[in-house]
């Protein structure tokens, strides 16, 4: 057997072969581009790389294009964390000494010595791989409209708390398209605006009923008395202010069209009528959990590896007589906040996972996030089994009705 290891960095990368002995066969230092990756594939094939039998290789990233170019064929690609490899360095050397070609040694004597104990890049297929870019680009852009989101909420509470008294009331506050509208008009109390300016840009923004109750609704809360900044500082602020709101528009437009390009996506994949069937998942939801999990269904041995990666069951820590059981830290925390989302969603489309999330509040006395926790651990082991087996969610296996212990009359004698 021979084993390739690969230091990757932004222009260049290290390679090094190795036998089973060890031995240092060969390296290189070649660069980021269609040139370099030529020079690696022609060093594996003079070292018997073929397509029936294709040299392994291990690398500290699963994604970029060499990752690509790797992954076609049968061969096996092994991602590496780099805290895991800096581990393997100290059994080489004592002095910490480092290196980018002593690096791809190391990586290469992983797969020498420990292949069986790692894991290989799953197998998904070219639908999955492009849900799960999608599924989350819109993840990144939704947290990154939050943010700003928050950010132009602080701001207004410095000198303009009336606009956030105006769209309080509303789901997602800030980020709905009227608000924006009204804010590019009035970026400071100076500005007094009038009915037919405010209907005008609730129309702009899409708004098709309730029209003459809001805008009376919003003249009042702009028009109110509050605190003012000086004139200078409050004009100051306004203009910081509207770039913020030029960052939410296109944080707002980013998110909607990666969640159109999701919906349109999802539904193709063979799987999606299964993860669609489980109660709390949607079409977003949805998309995420693949994203993570893939389609290659031999990923994971059984459930238990399922769960552990998404870091819903417990992890058990023992010693000699102590011993503590803890939520897992290491874990896909993407995939971990979606379960968080799917569990809590559940609670209100499936009686059976509200019944299931009671009992462990009121007979086992956890706290809200350790009881959601275990519903997600339930669902995702279930979720595992109907993939599978390409069977959609039942409820009354899922969670069966408890049985009726029967009650025995007492009868006179």
């Amino acid at each position: 057997m021979i084993y390739c290891g690969i230091d990757w960095a932004e222009k260049t990368h290290d390679d090094a072969l190795v036998d089973d002995t060890g031995t240092l066969l060969a390296k290189r230092h070649i660069t980021d581009d269609a040139a370099g990756y030529k020079i690696l594939l022609d060093l594996l094939a003079e070292h018997g790389d073929t397509a029936e039998h294709p040299i392994p290789v291990t690398i500290e990233t699963s994604r970029g294009l060499l990752v690509a170019v790797l992954r076609q064929g049968q061969r096996q690609v092994f991602a590496i964390n780099p805290l895991a490899s800096s581990r393997y360095r100290d059994r080489h050397s004592v002095s910490r000494k480092k290196s980018d070609p002593g690096d791809a040694l190391v990586l290469a004597n992983i797969l020498r010595t420990d292949m069986h104990a790692h894991r290989t890049l799953p197998n998904d297929s070219d639908l999955a791989r492009a849900i799960a870019v999608l599924a989350r680009a819109q993840q990144d852009a939704t947290w990154n409209r939050q943010q700003i989101s928050n950010q132009l909420r602080s701001l207004l509470r410095e000198y303009y708390p009336a606009a956030l008294d105006a769209f309080a009331a509303r789901t997602n506050g800030l980020c709905r398209p009227e608000a924006r509208e009204l804010l590019k008009l009035a970026p400071t109390g100076a500005a007094r605006l009038t009915r037919p300016q405010i209907t005008a840009a609730l129309k702009r923004a899409g708004r098709k009923r309730g029209i003459a109750a809001d805008t009376e609704r919003l003249r009042d809360a702009l028009h109110a008395d509050w605190v003012h900044q000086p004139p200078l500082a409050e004009d100051a602020l306004g203009k910081q202010m509207l770039a913020l709101l030029c960052q939410l528009e296109a944080a707002c437009t980013a998110a909607d069209d990666l969640a159109q390009a999701v919906e349109e996506a999802f539904p193709q994949h063979p799987d999606a009528e299964v993860i669609l069937s489980f109660p709390g998942l949607g079409l977003q939801l949805g998309a995420r959990v693949l994203a993570e999990i893939g389609d290659d269904h031999t990923r994971f041995a059984d459930a238990r590896g399922l769960k552990a990666y998404a870091g819903s069951s417990p992890i058990t820590r023992a010693s000699g007589k102590k011993s503590s059981i803890t939520r897992r830290r290491v874990k896909n925390d993407r995939l971990n906040h979606a379960g968080y989302l799917w569990a809590f969603a559940a609670l209100t489309a499936s009686p059976g996972a509200k019944a299931h999330y009671r009992r462990r509040r009121d007979e086992r006395g956890d706290w809200h996030a350790s009881a959601l926790r275990n519903l997600f651990n339930r669902l995702v082991g279930q979720l595992y089994h109907c993939i599978q087996v390409h069977e959609p969610f039942d409820e009354a296996l899922a969670f069966p009705a408890p049985a009726e212990v029967p009650t025995v009359t007492a009868t006179a004698a």
